[in-house]
Order: structure tokens, then sequence, then C-alpha cells
């Protein structure tokens, strides 16, 4: 049986995260980032049956604070993570299905207030099983206008 065909990606994409009830958020890929990190705030630990659970809220577009996903995942670990800038911040991490084009797989993810940030999601290089990225091609498996990503999430709320 031959190996599967590597996916290759630009150095942002649209993915799907169903798990956590995302359809489309804008991803951009960080080679230098060892985890993958999701755009999250009112983070909330809450406790079922002797299992952590975050329950927080994401705003999957960029600079659209009207389109907002309440979700809940199982917290698979706790972790310190040092920004570029070299601050530390303990971050909780979930696991969730991710799709890009094609491609299928669970990640972790940590959770954390991207804001500030051009994208709501980096996906770090322990995500990038089979990938090849593309660094000159913005992208490349297909654009999502502005609208398209609205109407998206019109259609789920």
């Amino acid at each position: 049986m031959g190996k599967k065909e590597p996916l290759l990606i630009g150095w942002r994409e649209w993915a799907g995260l169903p798990d956590l009830k995302v359809p489309l958020i804008k991803v951009k890929i960080d080679t230098g980032a060892r985890t993958s990190a999701l755009h999250a705030y009112n983070i909330e630990i809450i406790e079922i049956e002797d299992k952590k659970f975050a329950k927080f809220i994401i705003h999957p577009i960029q600079d659209n604070d009207q389109i907002s996903v309440q979700t809940m995942a199982e917290i698979v670990d706790m972790r310190v993570i040092k920004s570029s800038n070299g601050h530390k911040q303990m971050r909780v991490v979930v696991n969730s299905a991710i799709q890009i084009g094609d491609y299928k797989a669970n990640i972790n993810i940590t959770l954390t207030n991207r804001d500030i940030m051009n994208h709501r999601m980096l996906l770090g290089r322990s995500a990038m099983k089979n990938i090849l990225i593309n660094p000159s091609k913005s992208y490349y498996l297909g654009r999502v206008s502005k609208e398209q990503a609205l109407d998206t999430y019109n259609h789920i709320v």
C-alpha cells in the first residue's frame, strides 16, 4: 500500500473545527509554533462526571464581534506557552478535529485571546502531519470571501 501524498497548502488557509461547532475559520500556518492556538474568551473550567471541560466563546471571523460560537471541549492538558515576544502564559489545551480541504486530523489546541492578532487561529507544527507548505502562496486551497464566511454562520445561527 502506497504512502498518501502530502497535502500542499499556503501560509494561510480556511479550515473547519467540527468538534467545536466552527465550520469556517481563517488559519495561519506557523511552523515556529509547536502547538496550535485558537482565539477564545470567557474561558470557564467546569467539571462534569469527574472530567474537566473548558466552556468558551469564539469570534471565528476577524473584525466581526457579532458572530460568536459558544462551545465546550474536554481539557486534555494545561501548558505554559511562551509567545513569540517571550511572554509566558498558562493555557488550557483541548483536542478537536480539524479539516483543511480534504485533510482531516485530530489536533491539540491551546485557548487564548487573539483579539489583537490578524488570524483567529495558528496551526502549529505538531498538527502538520503529511502537509507541505508553500510560503509564497496564500489560500492555496481556495479563497472564501467575507460575505461567504458570514453566510456560512448565518445559516447555522
